[in-house]
């Protein structure tokens, strides 16, 4: 037996529910890993049924397919003369399990059920599983039939234990473990375990990956070992995407990273590691100390030496993985990125005809139409590439032909020619509308080479007008024709109501009206940022109600970044006009003293609602304590030597509101960092804050019908998993923290007078 083995982990775009697709690309998996010479594969958490199934796993149906799915894996010539760690959800006297499955050569050798569950955010396991909480300690799990009669085997461990092979011995973590102060891999290791697997059904969310990435290299870095992380990737079936990012780790040092974003349904890597580095890195006296004291966890002999491998490359011809530097996206290519591939994975597997959006010509729609163009990019560059795996190749050409609706011969010439086929956008205008608008979103569309129709709804719009007026004989009028509030309001909530009934049609019909082989229809996109769904400036049923939406996830001032980000990268100097344009929803009359402003109307800066955000949500703040909390980071004039800062701009790391910006380190923004150029009064925070609470609240309701939105920030309002929150409130104005906030302000103004 030598020193060095070869491991894999891998990152699989799993779907949920799709048994016999799923079981497909982990044997495809543990096929890869094998030619690589690799003698350990890991999978990601419960990839046999993908981790989004929610309350399927509630059902008997589920657990039983898996295991049939199992009995063929393990019964598969592929996968013998390798050890596999599958993910599988397992029901053990009559209580359900998330668990890890670790076979060989067709014997089951443990069952591994997860100890801590993911209950928080858009987590909900503990819905569905129960944790492990008998710390090294086994039972008998008695398998079914159905892999019974492979195995041989009538009974199974179950439970939390060390495998010890021939030459070393490794142990199993799962997702949410790894992120827990007293995490296994701890314990595992001062009790010899040598190799930590971690499979994982963990997302994306902007700026997370390098708090997971940094989670993972300190890991080893304290313990010692050799830590191998899978993650499952892609669009499983509702709002998240996993991004990936499997990793190898030895003492603390990434010797094997997978991408976080790409059109890979299968990726796997491996690593040559020297075992003896684990056993000289832990010399420490201190750590033996510990070790002596480490209560021993149970072991499964496995009859198989890691370091000798039955396929793949010669041993004399390896040599340890060197070192690398681990790898990170900014926040803008994050963007470009995630948000496109959630889209491919969702438009293949849904099978329509492509895309519609409203485009309006301002940022938001824009933002969204972007996104599909670079998903468009991202296609054509693999059908051309003479790098990625065959099989990924293979893949998407067979997909992009399909949804393009083409012959077997054709290639796509440019991202214009994809976008051609998949992507409709519309610019419904009105006599509110400006020709800078109109001009913007036809431009756009051509540069991305997008079908694009163009409109006028007010025909409609005085139609439905003189409706009302006929039956009620009552003329509406806008506010600046001396127009009631309400009248104002619902005039401008007609316009935004007939484009969405609009975008319908448009979206059945435009596929037939192109002669489509086929026919079909398209999936309608909505363009409503996080900001917008958190203060609840939008239309109940406007364009904001389509039937996915990319950007609901994304803040205004990421989605700016994005937008300058893109203009350069992807060659579209049009989307500078975008930046530049005041953000309005056009919905009121044009004169030359007045143009609608979104953040006039709001009554706060989009930058303002960005901090609003992420206080309430991942800071816990309510009314009192985020007056409180801005009092020291808004009351305070800014320091001459952080100005600089506090104007936003490129490449210092943080902005007015605690943003990250193009050049800094993707790294979650702290709200420690939020920096006032103003220097407020506490009556002007009080006035702020309950000005965002009132409105936040009112408009609540309307978070119950938005569209799904790829989560993306974790801030975001999402009503259905990630905020629950009641959506009818008591008047914030007249509640107790206004009152304490009010009897503060009064008390500090009255110290300020004396």
């Amino acid at each position: 037996m030598g020193r060095l083995m070869t491991l894999a982990t891998c990152s699989l775009n799993q779907w949920a529910m799709d048994f016999s697709g799923n079981k497909a690309r982990i044997i495809e998996s543990i096929k890869r890993a094998k030619s690589a010479g690799a003698t350990l594969r890991v999978g990601p958490e419960l990839e046999i049924t993908g981790y989004g199934c929610l309350d399927h796993f509630l059902e008997g149906d589920t657990f039983l397919h898996s295991w049939e799915m199992m009995a063929q894996i393990i019964e598969d010539p592929i996968c013998q003369d390798i050890v596999c760690d599958v993910g599988m959800p397992v029901r053990h006297r009559n209580v359900r399990y998330n668990c890890r499955v670790i076979f060989y050569n067709k014997k089951i050798l443990l069952i591994r059920p997860k100890q801590f569950l993911a209950n928080d955010g858009n987590y909900r396991e503990m819905r569905y599983f129960t944790p492990w909480s008998k710390e090294r300690y086994l039972e008998d799990y008695y398998l079914e039939e159905t892999v019974r009669n492979i195995t041989g085997q009538r009974v199974v461990p179950f439970g939390d234990a060390i495998i010890s092979t021939l030459d070393t011995a490794f142990a199993a973590e799962t997702c949410e473990e790894l992120f827990t102060s007293n995490a296994p891999h701890i314990h595992q290791g001062l009790d010899g375990c040598e190799i930590f697997t971690n499979s994982s059904g963990s997302h994306f969310e902007i700026r997370k990956i390098m708090t997971r990435l940094t989670l993972m290299t300190e890991a080893t870095r304290l313990s010692k070992g050799v830590y191998l992380y899978s993650n499952q990737k892609g669009c499983d079936g509702d709002r998240l995407y996993y991004d990936g990012c499997s990793m190898i780790i030895v003492n603390g040092k990434c010797v094997a990273q997978g991408s976080q974003f790409s059109l890979h349904d299968v990726e796997v890597i491996t690593a040559t590691i020297d075992i003896e580095e684990v056993r000289s890195a832990r010399f420490a006296p201190s750590r033996g100390i510990q070790a002596q004291n480490q209560q021993p966890y149970p072991r499964i002999e496995a009859d198989v030496a890691l370091s000798e491998p039955k396929s793949g490359p010669s041993p004399v011809d390896l040599s340890p993985s060197e070192p690398i530097s681990i790898q990170a996206h900014s926040p803008p290519e994050e963007i470009a990125l995630c948000p496109a591939l959630w889209l491919w994975d969702y438009l293949r597997r849904v099978g329509v005809a492509g895309f519609f959006i409203p485009l309006s010509g301002g940022i938001d729609s824009c933002a969204t139409s972007v996104i599909v163009f670079s998903m468009c990019r991202l296609v054509h560059q693999a059908v051309h590439s003479t790098t990625i795996h065959p099989a990924t190749k293979s893949q998407v050409i067979a997909d992009c032909r399909k949804l393009c609706a083409k012959p077997d011969s054709w290639l796509p010439s440019s991202p214009q020619e994809i976008c051609g086929a998949l992507f409709h956008t519309c610019f419904m205008g009105s006599v509110n509308s400006s020709s800078e608008t109109r001009s913007r979103a036809k431009r756009l569309a051509k540069d991305i080479g997008a079908y694009h129709t163009d409109l006028n709804i007010d025909t409609v719009v005085d139609a439905l007008t003189a409706l009302f007026t006929t039956v009620t004989s009552f003329t509406p009028r806008f506010r600046l024709h001396g127009g009631s509030p309400a009248e104002n309001l619902a005039l401008q909530n007609i316009q935004a109501r007939l484009r969405m009934v609009i975008a319908y049609l448009w979206a059945q019909l435009l596929p037939t009206v192109r002669q489509r082989p086929g026919g079909g229809a398209l999936l309608v996109l909505g363009s409503a940022n996080v900001d917008e769904q958190l203060r609840g400036y939008l239309t109940k049923y406007d364009c904001s109600s389509a039937d996915i939406n990319p950007i609901g996830g994304i803040s205004k001032t990421d989605l700016k970044s994005f937008i300058a980000y893109a203009s350069k990268a992807f060659d579209l100097p049009v989307l500078d006009e975008f930046l530049d344009a005041t953000p309005t929803a056009e919905l009121e009359p044009i004169t030359e003293s007045y143009v609608q402003s979104d953040e006039a109307d709001m009554g706060m800066t989009y930058a303002e609602l960005s901090v609003f955000g992420r206080l309430r949500k991942v800071y816990k703040l309510g009314p009192w304590g985020m007056y409180e909390r801005l009092l020291y980071s808004w009351g305070k004039p800014v320091p001459e030597d952080q100005k600089s800062m506090a104007e936003g701009k490129e490449g210092k790391g943080v902005d007015a509101v605690g943003q990250q910006t193009v050049g800094s380190t993707p790294e979650s923004a702290d709200a420690s960092h939020l920096i006032n150029p103003r220097g407020l009064s506490p009556r002007e925070i009080r006035d702020k804050v309950l000005r965002f609470f009132h409105f936040f609240q009112i408009n609540r309701h309307k978070a119950t019908i938005l569209p799904p939105g790829l989560h993306l920030e974790e801030y975001s309002p999402e009503d259905n998993r990630f905020d629950l929150r009641p959506f009818l409130y008591p008047s914030v104005w007249t509640g107790w923290a206004a009152g304490k906030i009010d009897r503060h302000v009064k008390e500090l103004e009255e110290k300020k007078t004396r």
